[in-house]
């Protein structure tokens, strides 16, 4: 019995850190909903958007290859998972007057699916 609940215990903290680490097939599925205006991968560039590889850890408004709204350049925002999670969820709660417009995300599996995914391109 004892055996059995240490198994049970291990096995839900497993499950757990997974589920925090997110699922990258998974988040590339949610990432669709973003691929009309973002590219990520060896090719992306900024189009309708600014690309997204390296998004996390870098400062808002900073790639090159896109023109960004005053508003995100001037927000000195850093891409921390914290911030992306809440700026994906509502835009201009994080970056007012910024010029994306996106109804949002709100799930967290999703969100967390989607960071992980993000996170593999460099």
């Amino acid at each position: 019995m004892h055996r059995e609940l240490l198994l049970s215990l291990a096995l839900g903290v497993l499950a757990s850190a997974s589920h925090a680490a997110g699922d990258v097939a998974a988040g590339k599925r949610v990432f669709a909903k973003c691929s009309n205006c973002h590219q990520v991968g060896p090719s992306a560039r900024g189009t309708f958007g600014p690309h997204l590889n390296g998004i996390v850890g870098r400062t808002a408004g900073t790639t090159k290859d896109y023109k960004y709204s005053t508003a995100m350049r001037s927000s000195r925002v850093v891409w921390t998972e914290a911030n992306l999670r809440a700026f994906i969820k509502s835009t201009d709660d994080v970056v007012p007057g910024n010029k994306m417009r996106f109804f949002g995300i709100s799930d967290e599996k999703q969100l967390t699916d989607l960071l992980a995914y993000l996170q593999t391109f460099k």
